[in-house]
Parts: structure tokens; C-alpha cells; sequence
């Protein structure tokens, strides 16, 4: 009677997860799929095939817009991956107290506000008639305002400020689990800052910098507000061609196709990452 009502109250507690999962992830995704082989044909009438897929193959302005947006991605989680281990080492093993408070709420911090208000301050700041241009001017560096908006380099910063959260938390967590005495015997035994790097920091973290990088890696992929805002016409991003798709063209048969592969590569190379790097999904997740 017992394991009865036990496994009753365990059912109860996990049915909002299962239905989260379904109603917002399962249902959604298997409605974005069965979207993606049918073809209009007609008003209201549907063949099926894979005409929106041969469509996207077939337009080079998509699929290469698609292979830089990966291509952008890997580069800013680990560009990301190169800010915020310092940062996460510095506050799991060298900060005490309230400044190792201080840190980690100075990372959370903006995310106080919302994306795109966050996006928008970027805005003000680098745009033309900007603080950082007046800021230049002020001091006789340049003679005319520069845009620094809409450039690569600036959608990169912009992600890489908005991800940095995400990689920091994973790696403070594996760091502050790292024995120190393993770095005082590799001291003692000449091993140098660079070998301990190498050979215990780095193995030792290997489950947080996989954890952070699949999430900033998703988060980067899919982003819209930080690549449209930031980036402009000059700096196309593959999810902008998605919003397109649905909300201009209404073309919801080819946007679901887009987004669909989309979610097979970033999961394709999700699952590359972790079998070159030897972790598994269940060991980083945890």
C-alpha cells in the first residue's frame, strides 16, 4: 500500500514535466515536422514531398546563410568559452566572500532586463552619434564618428555578452568541486601553471565547459533579436530567414523546414561535440 501511494505522489509530481514536454516541446516540434513535407499546391490544399527541403538547397542565399550562422556560432561559444574561463576560474578558486558574491551577481546582473532592452543600450552606445563615439571625440582619438554597429565583430560581441551567463555558472560549479591539493603536488612537482592547466584543470572541467558550451551553442544558433539588431541587413543570420518565412512570406511550410533542419544539425553537432570529447549527455547535464 505504501509503494503504492509512493509511486502515486511521484507520478503526480513529475505530471507537470511531462506535460511541459509534450504540450511545449513534443507537440510542437512533431507539428513543425509533418509542416515541412507538405507543399501548397492550392488555397488550403496540400501535397506532400519534399519540395520545401529541394527549395532550400536549391536557393544558394539560404544555404549559405545557414553555414555561416553554424560557422558564427562555433566561433562565439568558443570565443565565450575563452572569456568566461578566467572569469569562472577566478571566482570558484581565487575569490572569497563578498567579492566572490560580487563577481557572480556582476555576471547576473544583466540579466535583470530583457534581450532586447539589452540589445538597444548596445545601441546607444555604439552607434554613430553614440557614447562611445563622443567618448573618442572627446578625447581628439578620431576626427569623425565611426558606426561601429551593424559589423561582425559587433554581433559577436553581442553574443558573447549575452551567453556569458550560461558557460560562466556550469565551469564555477566543476572548478569549485577541484581539489587544490592536486595543483599544490603539480607545483611541487615542477609541473608549472600550464601543465596544471592542461592536464587537471581542464579534465577536471571538461564536464562544465561541455554543459556550457552546448548551451551557449544553442542559444547563439538560435538567436534573432542580438543578430538583427546588432548586425543589420550586412549580417544575416539564419533565423531571420525563419521569422520571414512565418511571419512575412507566410510560408509556414518552408519555415518549418528551415527551422526543422535547423534543430538536426545544432543536434548533429551537439552530439559530434560530446563524442570528441569523450562526455556523455546524462554526466554533463548533472
Amino acid at each position: 500500500m505504501n509503494r503504492l501511494l509512493l509511486k502515486w505522489n511521484v507520478g503526480l509530481l513529475a505530471l507537470p514535466l511531462l506535460l511541459w514536454i509534450v504540450l511545449l516541446i513534443i507537440l510542437p516540434l512533431s507539428d513543425l515536422f509533418i509542416s515541412s513535407f507538405q507543399e501548397k499546391v492550392g488555397v488550403g490544399v496540400f501535397e506532400w514531398g519534399l519540395g520545401n527541403y529541394q527549395a532550400f538547397l536549391q536557393e544558394p542565399f539560404y544555404w549559405q546563410t545557414f553555414i555561416r550562422t553554424v560557422l558564427f556560432s562555433i566561433i562565439a561559444t568558443m570565443a565565450t568559452l575563452g572569456v568566461a574561463f578566467p572569469v569562472a576560474y577566478y571566482i570558484a578558486k581565487v575569490a572569497r566572500g563578498r567579492v566572490k558574491s560580487m563577481l557572480f551577481v556582476l555576471c547576473l546582473l544583466p540579466f535583470w532586463v530583457s534581450e532586447l532592452v539589452r540589445n538597444y543600450g548596445w545601441m546607444i552606445i555604439l552607434r554613430e552619434s553614440g557614447l562611445l563615439n563622443h567618448f573618442l571625440m572627446k578625447l581628439n582619438l578620431i576626427t569623425q564618428p565611426i558606426e561601429f554597429l551593424y559589423r561582425d565583430a559587433t554581433v559577436m560581441m553581442g553574443l558573447i555578452y549575452t551567453s556569458l551567463l550560461f558557460m560562466v555558472v556550469p565551469l564555477v560549479v566543476v572548478l569549485e568541486n577541484l581539489d587544490e591539493s592536486l595543483l599544490e603536488a603539480s607545483d611541487d612537482l615542477g609541473g608549472g601553471r600550464l601543465i596544471s592547466l592542461r592536464r587537471i584543470i581542464i579534465p577536471h572541467a571538461m564536464p562544465g565547459i561541455v554543459s556550457g558550451c552546448i548551451m551557449v551553442f544553442m542559444l547563439t544558433l538560435g538567436n534573432y533579436l542580438t543578430a538583427t539588431l546588432l548586425g543589420g541587413k550586412e549580417s544575416l543570420w539564419f533565423t531571420e530567414h525563419i521569422y520571414n518565412q512565418f511571419m512575412t512570406r507566410w510560408n509556414w511550410e518552408l519555415g518549418s523546414a528551415m527551422g526543422f533542419l535547423l534543430l538536426v544539425v545544432s543536434s548533429a553537432l551537439v552530439w559530434l561535440g560530446l563524442r570528441m570529447t569523450g562526455q556523455k549527455l546524462n554526466k554533463v547535464m548533472t
